[in-house]
């Protein structure tokens, strides 16, 4: 099921699972064990579905770039209570340019934005025991998923919570530039979504809207920094708000 979650930056495009199956895996060599972009997605799948009892795979999200040499994944799950799902990211390379890494979060369900919390699981470089090391830290990582989703959900009521003028808007809109977190691109995007959101649901001025007008923007972030960027963002509003 490849969906539009993700949008991607020029020169990625989307993928659906089979298809990550067709792109070779780099040989392995006495330093370099490949990670299969298609054996990661089939793992964590499996082992997901297996530990988080209670939810339902609704959406599974790919894109690559630099010719499948790069991967961003999003499995997303629901349950009967939420309109908000738990999300579990991941990524990884097949040039060395990033490790695998694993994060869990929340996704919203009306736009497919994404909200990133806590840290970024990161495998050691692609050598000798890494499968073995994937498979503990995936499962480590889907055991706290839902954890990190009950505080999300907790931060997203905390965000509702908190107006904002379309003047205090653009304000952390440009704090966020400042710090790197979304580009001249990027906030131009979110500066439309603030002012006419594509949704009802972030019509409503408050923090939790505009948090997702950003998201919109994030959504164009290469696959190396999508993570990073969603936790930036999720720690920067969380700041605020408890600080506010």
């Amino acid at each position: 099921m490849n969906q539009s979650m993700l949008i991607l930056h020029s020169g990625a495009k989307a993928i659906t699972r089979d298809e990550l199956d067709l792109i070779p895996v780099p040989p392995e060599t006495e330093t370099y064990q490949p990670v299969s972009h298609y054996g990661l997605a089939n793992k964590l799948l499996n082992i997901s579905r297996n530990i988080l009892t209670g939810f339902t795979l609704s959406k599974e999200s790919y894109g690559i770039a630099k010719d499948g040499k790069q991967l961003f994944g999003v499995l997303q799950f629901s349950n009967t209570a939420d309109d908000i799902g738990l999300a579990i990211g991941f990524r990884n390379s097949y040039d060395k340019s990033m490790s695998v890494g694993l994060a869990c979060g929340a996704s919203v369900f009306v736009c497919d934005n994404l909200a990133f919390s806590g840290n970024i699981t990161i495998m050691r470089k692609h050598t000798k025991f890494v499968w073995k090391e994937l498979e503990d830290k995936a499962v480590v990582t889907c055991y706290g998923a839902q954890h990190n989703y009950r505080e999300i959900l907790d931060d997203v009521e905390r965000f509702k919570t908190l107006p904002f003028n379309t003047d205090t808007g653009f304000s952390h809109m440009g704090v966020l530039y400042g710090k790197d977190i979304i580009s001249p691109r990027q906030m131009t995007v979110a500066k439309d979504q603030w002012l006419k959101p594509k949704y009802p649901d972030f019509e409503p001025r408050n923090a939790w809207s505009l948090y997702n007008a950003v998201t919109e923007s994030l959504k164009t972030s290469p696959p190396q920094e999508i993570m990073e960027r969603h936790i930036q963002l999720h720690d920067y509003f969380k700041n605020f708000v408890l600080n506010s």
